[in-house]
This record gives structure tokens, C-alpha cells and sequence, in this order.
């Protein structure tokens, strides 16, 4: 009887310990059967999110930069492939065998790139190298070390170098513009860069393309006005000038009358915008228009348009100009010897200041700071170009009369190359001013600034400059009438002038009988025995003009009977 007891318990308990196997299986399966229910339905976007996180990525597609061209479609500015070098310091092998290789291939030394990845161990996102060239980033990628990644980007060329720097500038390693046009038509040029999905795997390396976002739009090319023949000739003059004089700096600067387009501007001290690692701060600026100066001389052919303009002279009226000094208030007017009686072309042949002190003072106090402004003296310029000045144009009183003097024959004002260079166009255009275009244009109408025929008489005195009883004989041209106004200028210290230090210009047209351009040379602070305008900057601008008419293919001009061309000299 107790063994059949004994056996029933036996079989109830072996029951009760199946019966909870089974429960605990039941609750096993129900809680995975909700669990993977939960991953399923409530938490897939979480997860998915998540995965895609950690395999899933937006790449940027770099926009292709415009082309900045010359006027004759010459590139100045191009875009050419390169690779990024990167690395991921968190999954980089640095005991990887080929590792030792990659310091030699990006010319890093070993313990330099170990240094710079164990002071980055916690970024995800590190440089090694930017902008190299495509063969060194397939050179990397065959090394196979994990964490190590090629992207690709553009980077910028500039065909022509330290020619056209100034004018062109430079962008920065991201494609940014910093200088020049570069940085003027930023907008324009950069384009819109475009992103794409891509799958990487866990060291960084991309697996697949997934799909596009947006597409990369290209920036839009740039044409400027100037011409890159030009643009190389006027340079090798101007680099020579300043090197053989010793000069602090120079600039050229050449402008079609016609149009007012920018043909050539050149600087020196330049530097080579495909490799700054020695730029000078100084040699970027682009000087022909934010350096200003004092023009004095070529001022003078203004002076004698203003006397023009009142109604009261004619290029024949004699003006007094003995003993050859004259004093206004307590202030004392030199010209470089006493030209006794001179009509007006006399006064601008042989640089009178005393005869242009006369005229100004003749005339009512605000005609020819009138007249100057109207040239676009104390102006902007309006190119759009980054950091132009306007210049100096102050205003004078009726009272002040030693300032009205000093303004006939330039000083106490400043203008820049570029500002003088389209002063000029008034004369070559008989009277209509035009504004001036860093940009290739097709037409450029301009207003009338003077009565007509009053520029082409000025013109007609300027020619008797280059003549043989003018200032700037060096300045002729061979087979071609030119015309032009010398100046020599006292550079302005902290104290005042000073006595031994010279900026010598020249400002010119070409050619006379169909003027096309109009031509200015600056040369600041030339040492030595030779500082004159016509010594320094005239020189210059006979060898300039005569490769600008070549070049151009402009006709020789039609000399007038009995009227024979000067020998260059």
C-alpha cells in the first residue's frame, strides 16, 4: 500500500516538473516571439536609422568651378581633378605592414604622421593630405590600410602665374575666392555643390553609390577684357623698368577708348598664385588699383581743357609765363627755366607750371575740380574689383588759392593708375567719358563730359609732348602718332615731400589720327641718376604701345603733309 502511494508522488512530482519545463519554454517563446514582434513593428525606423548611421553616408559632390578666361578665351583660371587624403584615427592599422610606406608616399615622416593621429584619436575625420594629384591617391589606395580614405575634390590652376595675379587673384584649399576676380565673382564662379548617398563599411571605405540627392550645378565661366598678349608683353616692360631702376613698384595699365575695357593691367612686385609659400603680403595688393598717388604733370592737358571750356581761350592764346616763377599767396611756382611767352600747346610741350597756375587761377574757383570730377577723379572706379580706391579729390574754396594752384599742375590730389588711365579717354574720344570694364563688353556709349572738339584739341597739344621740343621724345613710337603728358612727382612723406624720392608716370594715347588706346605707366621711387617721367615711365610706354599696335593689328597712321613721324628713341 505505502509503495503504490510512494509511486503515485513520484509521478505527480515528475508531472509538476515537466509541467514548469514547459511554462519556462512558453515564456521563452512568447518573450522572443514579442521581442523580435517589437523590433518588427515598433522599433524598425529606430533600428534602421541606426544601421544606416553607422553603413549610410552623405558625400559631398564638389561643384566644378567656371573657367575665367581672357577676351580671347585664353584660360586664366581652370579647375583640374585632384584626391584628399583622410583617415579615421579610430580604425587606422598603424602596425598595418604597408603603414611605414604611407608616410613615404605623402611625404609625411613616420613619427610626424603617428604624432598627428594619436593627438586626433578621437575624431572620426582627419587630413592627411589635400589636393594631390590622382596618381599619389591611387599609389595610397593600393597600400589596402583600413582606415585610410581617397576623396576627390578640384583644384585651382592658373596657366599664366604671377602675369595675371592680380587681376585673377586665388581661391583658398576649399575653392573659395580670396583675391582678384576670384573673389569678386565668388557667387557666380563657386557654383552648388551636390550630395549623394553612399554605403561605407566600418573602417570608412565606400562599399557602394546608393543613390544621388542633388546634383553638382558647375559655376559659371568668366570672361574678362583683358588680353593675355598684352597682358605679357606690358608685364616683361614693366618687371624690367623696375628691376633696372631699382623702383619700390610699378604699374601699367592699358585701356581700349573705345569701349573702356581693361586690355592689360600689370603690377610689380607680383607673386605666383600656384605657389604662396613664400607670398609676401605686400606683393599681393593690385596696385594699379589701390595704390594711390600724386599724378601731377599729366594733369596739365585737364588744366588747359577746363581754360578750353570757359569760352575765353584758344590753343593759340599767349599766356605770360616770364620770369619762369610767379608767387601765389606765400607760396612760390617754379617752372624748370623761364619759357618767356607761351600759347596753351607751348604750355603743355614744355610742362609750364607757371602757365597752368595762370589759367586755373583765371577761371572760376570750381571749373576745373569740376572738370576732374567729371574725369572720375575721387571716384570709384565701379569694376566690382575688392579693395579699389576712389582717390583723393578734395574741395577747394575760392579762398584757397594756393590749393588751386597746386591742383593745375597735380598735386594735392591722388588718384590710381587705372583712375588716370580712363581721365584720359575724354581726349581720345573728343570729349565723351566712358566707364571703365574689368569684363568683356561689346559696347560702351559713355556721356559727354566735354563741347565737341575741345578733346581732339587737347589731343593735337599732347602730340607736341613726344616732339622735339617736348618732355617725353622717349616716348615716340615708330610708323605711329602718339600723344601724352609726362609726370614727375615728389613722393609724400611723414614730414612732407621728400626732396630725393620721385614717382615718374606717363599717360598716352595711340594712335592720334583714330585713337584706340589710351596707355599709363607709374613707376614709384626709381633710384639712381635717371627719375624723370620721360627717362623712366616714357620709355616704357613707347615699347608697350608698339607691341599693343602689333598685336592689335592696328594700321600705321596717316602723318599729316609735311608732318614727319619722331624717331623712337
Amino acid at each position: 500500500m505505502s509503495s503504490k502511494v510512494e509511486q503515485h508522488q513520484g509521478q505527480a512530482a515528475k508531472g509538476w516538473r515537466l509541467w514548469l519545463v514547459f511554462a519556462i519554454f512558453l515564456v521563452l517563446v512568447v518573450g522572443i516571439t514579442g521581442k523580435l514582434l517589437s523590433l518588427y513593428m515598433v522599433d524598425q525606423a529606430f533600428l534602421q536609422n541606426q544601421g544606416d548611421a553607422r553603413s549610410v553616408r552623405t558625400m559631398l559632390i564638389p561643384a566644378h568651378r567656371g573657367l575665367i578666361t581672357d577676351r580671347n578665351g585664353e584660360p586664366l583660371a581652370v579647375s583640374a581633378p585632384v584626391a584628399s587624403i583622410w583617415v579615421d584615427p579610430r580604425f587606422i592599422d598603424v602596425q598595418h605592414r604597408n603603414f611605414r610606406r604611407l608616410s613615404q608616399v605623402l611625404e609625411i615622416p613616420h613619427d610626424e604622421l603617428l604624432s598627428r593621429l594619436q593627438s586626433n584619436a578621437e575624431r572620426r575625420f582627419v587630413y592627411l593630405r589635400r589636393q594631390v594629384t590622382p596618381e599619389l591617391a591611387e599609389n595610397v589606395q593600393v597600400l589596402g590600410i583600413p582606415g585610410v580614405n581617397v576623396d576627390r575634390e578640384y583644384r585651382r590652376f592658373y596657366p599664366a602665374g604671377e602675369v595675371t595675379a592680380h587681376i585673377v587673384g586665388f581661391t583658398n584649399v576649399d575653392g573659395e575666392g580670396q583675391e582678384g576676380m576670384e573673389l569678386a565673382y565668388e557667387q557666380i564662379l563657386s557654383g552648388e555643390h551636390g550630395r549623394k548617398l553612399v554605403m561605407r563599411d566600418r573602417v570608412g571605405r565606400t562599399i557602394s553609390h546608393i543613390r544621388s540627392i542633388q546634383d553638382a550645378q558647375p559655376g559659371t565661366d568668366l570672361q574678362l577684357s583683358i588680353d593675355l598678349r598684352l597682358q605679357y608683353m606690358a608685364y616683361r616692360e614693366l618687371k624690367a623698368v623696375v628691376e633696372a631702376h631699382n623702383a619700390d613698384s610699378g604699374s601699367v595699365v592699358i585701356l581700349d577708348v573705345q569701349t573702356g575695357e581693361v586690355l592689360a593691367m600689370v603690377n610689380q612686385p607680383s607673386y605666383n598664385p600656384n605657389d604662396r609659400s613664400r607670398l609676401q603680403p605686400a606683393a599681393l595688393r593690385n596696385r594699379a588699383m589701390t595704390d594711390l598717388f600724386e599724378p601731377g604733370s599729366t594733369v596739365k592737358p585737364m588744366s588747359v581743357a577746363a581754360a578750353l571750356m570757359t569760352g575765353r581761350y584758344k590753343p593759340d592764346t599767349v599766356v605770360k609765363t616770364s620770369p619762369g616763377t610767379m608767387r601765389v599767396r606765400n607760396a612760390t611756382i617754379r617752372d624748370f627755366r623761364n619759357y618767356g611767352d607761351l600759347d596753351l600747346t607751348g604750355i603743355i610741350t614744355k610742362s609750364s607750371n607757371v602757365g597752368t597756375v595762370r589759367l586755373v587761377l583765371d577761371m572760376e574757383h570750381d571749373r576745373l575740380p569740376s572738370l576732374l570730377q567729371n574725369m572720375g577723379m575721387g571716384q570709384m572706379t565701379h569694376t566690382g574689383f575688392p579693395g579699389e580706391r576712389s582717390g583723393v579729390l578734395p574741395f577747394v574754396s575760392e579762398r584757397q588759392v594756393v590749393e588751386r594752384a597746386t591742383m593745375s599742375y597735380g598735386y594735392g590730389l591722388s588718384v590710381t593708375p587705372l583712375q588716370l588711365a580712363q581721365a584720359y579717354i575724354p581726349f581720345a574720344s573728343d570729349g565723351i567719358m566712358r566707364p571703365v570694364s574689368l569684363l568683356k563688353i561689346d559696347e560702351n556709349k559713355g556721356h559727354r563730359i566735354m563741347p565737341e572738339g575741345v578733346g581732339h584739341q587737347v589731343l593735337d597739344m599732347m602730340e607736341t609732348v613726344i616732339g622735339p621740343a617736348g618732355t617725353a621724345r622717349r616716348a615716340a613710337v615708330t610708323g605711329y602718332r602718339v600723344a601724352g603728358k609726362t609726370g614727375t612727382v615728389h613722393r609724400l612723406g611723414s614730414s612732407g615731400y621728400n626732396r630725393d624720392e620721385y614717382t615718374a608716370v606717363f599717360a598716352g594715347i595711340a594712335p592720334v589720327s583714330d585713337p584706340r588706346l589710351a596707355v599709363v605707366v607709374m613707376v614709384d621711387n626709381p633710384k639712381g641718376r635717371e627719375y624723370y617721367g620721360g627717362e623712366v615711365a616714357a620709355p616704357v610706354f613707347s615699347r608697350v604701345t608698339q607691341g599693343a599696335m602689333r598685336l592689335l593689328n592696328i594700321d600705321p597712321d596717316k602723318w599729316p603733309e609735311g608732318k614727319g613721324q619722331v624717331a623712337n628713341r
